[in-house]
């Protein structure tokens, strides 16, 4: 696989496949990075389309860097949108969870042509609600400490919290397909339901999978999935 690694500003990217004027960027979730496109990156290659994918903060090359929240990673993801709007005539999506939610706001006002969503996280307030539930945290216990370590890794932030709230995702005008898995322990199947009825997505349910894709027999389904999308 033919791979150009570059700065786009101080970001680190990979673009990944021969020169074409369709392409697709690809963000990562928590604990992936830039690299994590690779599998992605053959699969549409094959169909003629180049992918750029971006390491965000405390990921990858830049896992030294604080910032793996919405005020960093938006703006990131606007500025590799733009430069791929430069290069291609058409940008299409790919994005993993937290991934999903991340673009969602920084291209809502410039909506992929389409995007292929693989475990998104789609209601953003909801989830903090959730791992506070597990936290046994409270909204005023929150509020006061500004900010609260878990147990099971996740640091719990009021400002956070508020941002979520104050920016939900209004409109999302690209046509989306979504693969979920039904033992995703983070997003609810209601709430993906909720989404795809709402916004018109395509959604395939693999009832055995998890939110990561990592077993052979999920990342068999994950590869399926995408040779049809890219297919279409």
């Amino acid at each position: 696989m033919e791979q150009t690694r570059f700065l786009l500003g101080e970001i680190p990217a990979i673009l990944w496949g021969p020169p074409g004027d369709r392409g697709c960027l690809y963000i990562h979730g928590q604990g992936g990075g830039k690299e994590y496109a690779a599998a992605f990156a053959e699969l549409a290659a094959a169909v003629g389309r180049q992918v750029l994918s971006i390491d965000l903060p405390e990921h990858g090359e830049r896992a030294g860097q604080p910032g793996f929240d919405p005020w960093h990673a938006v703006p990131d993801i606007r500025a590799a949108a733009d430069w791929a709007r430069d290069r291609w005539s058409r940008l299409d999506l790919r994005a993993d969870s937290i991934g999903a939610w991340f673009s969602m706001l920084a291209m809502e006002d410039a909506p992929p042509e389409r995007a292929l969503f693989v475990s998104p996280v789609l209601d953003m307030p909801r989830l903090i609600e959730t791992m506070m539930d597990w936290a046994g945290v409270t909204e005023a216990q929150l509020e006061q400490a500004g900010e609260l370590p878990t147990d099971f890794g996740q640091t719990l932030s009021w400002d956070y919290l508020c941002y979520a709230r104050s920016h939900p995702i209004r409109r999302w005008n690209s046509p989306t397909d979504i693969l979920y898995a039904g033992r995703d322990h983070l997003v609810g199947r209601d709430t993906v339901d909720a989404f795809v009825q709402r916004f018109g997505c395509g959604l395939t349910v693999l009832e055995e999978g998890e939110h990561w894709f990592h077993t052979p027999e999920q990342l068999a389904a994950l590869e399926a999935w995408t040779r049809r999308a890219l297919e279409e």
